[in-house]
């Protein structure tokens, strides 16, 4: 795994993953190590981020790294016309890793080929978003004990989530039994269903889930992205679709967690928060450990 990008979940395999998530659990226990010495990670954000971002760079921090970059490509020569290629070849120049936000999909892959430095995806458009589909496996892993023979429920934007498709197709790797509530717009692509069928795993569709929630172990909240809509007219048809209510967890398992990859607009709400079911801000958490645990092994210092 040293030097090796990671651009898709795909690139790693079901013993790599458990290798990271195992990772990571020391980590959590012990999140200051100079193991690092210094050397600079590139954290190049073409789009908007949050907890992406500051939790990339503060276990890039608690490594003993330094962090060079920038959280908009507004400030940069990409506002200029610079390409994204010239922009990847001079900052690998500077650097021993880069981490990358783009909003076009395939813009990891195709910065990983041209790059000679590793890159670690950060979220490509809708495509995939692998390294918070480590942070879920993860939390779901620390929360119910397992990975294996759970049923996890999907919520709200499956077809534009690249959250949902990561982790989807992770999961996969699993015994997963998979329940997918979206609007009959919002349906997951596909060509993500087909890494469930080659499984051999089951796979049920609502539009209402209502239902779901007491069959659940995962309940897997997502945003209603406006930013993905071609159209905002079909945007203001499904933006309130699901609102997760603190009662409607009323008959709900004892073990059940809610995940969200965060933002929350209004589909989880407020007085969901003091639930004990209530895992997100946790689950955010997180990823300052699996993603400490993904720059140490690329950078091969673990």
């Amino acid at each position: 795994m040293k030097n090796r990008s990671l651009v898709s979940i795909n690139d790693y395999s079901k013993e790599e993953i458990i290798r990271i998530l195992d990772l990571a659990e020391e980590f959590e226990k012990q999140p200051l190590q100079n193991l690092l010495g210094g050397r600079v990670v590139a954290s190049l954000f073409f789009e908007p981020s949050t907890r992406t971002r500051l939790s990339f760079e503060t276990a890039i921090q608690q490594l003993g790294g330094n962090v060079i970059g920038f959280a908009s490509a507004a400030s940069t020569s990409v506002s200029k016309g610079e390409s994204l290629k010239d922009t990847i070849l001079m900052v690998a120049n500077y650097s021993n890793l880069i981490v990358m936000r783009h909003p076009v999909e395939g813009s990891a892959r195709y910065a990983s080929e041209v790059s000679s430095v590793p890159i670690i995806n950060a979220g490509d458009g809708a495509n995939q978003h692998p390294t918070q589909c480590l942070l879920d496996l993860y939390s779901i892993r620390k929360t119910q004990g397992t990975l294996d023979n759970l049923e996890v429920t999907f919520v709200g934007d499956l077809k534009y989530g690249r959250t949902v498709h990561s982790l989807v197709i992770a999961l996969s790797q699993f015994n997963t039994k998979f329940h997918l509530v979206s609007p009959e717009e919002l349906k997951l692509p596909s060509a993500v269903k087909r890494h469930i069928k080659e499984a051999k795993l089951s796979y049920e569709q609502y539009t209402d889930f209502t239902d779901v929630i007491p069959k659940s172990d995962i309940i897997y909240m997502t945003r209603i992205q406006r930013e993905r809509f071609p159209d905002p007219l079909e945007y203001e048809k499904v933006k309130n679709a699901y609102i997760l209510e603190n009662a409607m967890l009323d008959n709900s398992k004892d073990n059940v967690r809610i995940l969200h990859p965060l933002p929350r607009v209004n589909e989880i709400s407020t007085d969901v928060d003091q639930n004990p079911k209530a895992y997100y801000f946790q689950q955010a958490l997180n990823g300052v450990f699996v993603r400490q645990a993904l720059i140490a092994t690329i950078m091969g210092v673990k």
